[in-house]
């Protein structure tokens, strides 16, 4: 799944290519993947993208008077063409959610692999009509967003770090990868609870969060769509990487399993040696 660093460094993309250009066509080849009807998608065609942002995992093009924008969710991610493909895409018969021509030939495709379609496309006058960027926390990255800020949100929540940094209308951006990530950085469990936390383990988990995401952002910004993907992955330290030695103290990266998703974490850097239960596992061996 794209997370901040990656929609990041793929805004930055499409501010370099696509703002300057008109756009020619607009086509959805995925019904379920346009989730608004007013304006309608062809509103888009004749308009200008004078610019690009991010919130959160959001992407949005500044369209004339419009905003397209969408949500790469899981499985979703931009392919872009200095020139696109003249071949008719045909709803229900490749990955292709949605391709977009501008002026020039060149353009992008949204994809979305697998059978679990969660891509969303908008197109909104406003940005804050969608309802995903409406209900978003405040950005973690952000220049303003301090140490108390951080301390603030934390404070009485009896809730899992792991879940809470992961929690969109908490902090906008970080998801599964990064959240391990950040944990790792911090030398904390993920089951740890946010309001039980010590000042100086608010504070190390603040600058984990900031300097994590700081350096992914770098690390991913300037590169083209296609290498995000395996730049992610090559940066992980324990994201990713269960059964293989922590890069820090050697230990072996463990795994918990939920439902529909995994995360990872070293027992010697974040829970003082000891492996953390993993209740599906434990059912399957009752």
């Amino acid at each position: 799944m794209p997370e901040l660093p990656e929609v990041d460094a793929l805004v930055g993309f499409l501010r370099e290519r696509a703002v300057g250009h008109a756009v020619t066509s607009a086509a959805v080849a995925a019904i379920s993947a346009l989730k608004t009807f007013d304006p309608p998608l062809h509103a888009l065609v004749g308009q200008t993208i004078d610019g690009a942002s991010r919130y959160g995992k959001f992407v949005d093009l500044d369209v004339g008077d419009l905003h397209l924008v969408f949500h790469l969710a899981r499985a979703g991610w931009l392919r872009w063409y200095d020139e696109l493909p003249k071949t008719l895409i045909k709803p229900g018969k490749s990955p292709i959610a949605l391709r977009v021509r501008l002026d020039d030939g060149s353009g992008f495709d949204l994809t979305e692999a697998g059978t679990k379609k969660s891509l969303a496309v908008y197109v909104v006058r406003d940005p804050a009509e969608v309802p995903g960027i409406a209900r978003l926390g405040p950005d973690p990255t952000a220049p303003e967003f301090g140490l108390d800020d951080f301390a603030a949100i934390l404070a009485g929540r009896r809730t899992r770090i792991k879940g809470l940094l992961r929690d969109q209308s908490v902090f906008a951006g970080v998801g599964n990868a990064y959240s391990d990530e950040i944990l790792h950085n911090a030398r904390m469990s993920p089951y740890a609870l946010a309001a039980t936390l010590k000042p100086d383990e608010v504070e190390r988990l603040y600058h984990a969060l900031r300097d994590t995401l700081d350096e992914a952002i770098a690390a991913a910004s300037g590169r083209p769509p296609a290498e995000l993907k395996d730049s992610k992955r090559t940066r992980m330290q324990v994201h990713g990487r269960t059964g293989e030695a922590c890069p820090v103290c050697g230990d072996t990266v463990r795994e918990v399993i939920f439902a529909d998703s995994t995360f990872q974490y070293c027992p010697t850097c974040q829970t003082g040696g000891k492996p953390l239960a993993d209740r599906v596992l434990s059912r399957l061996l009752k």
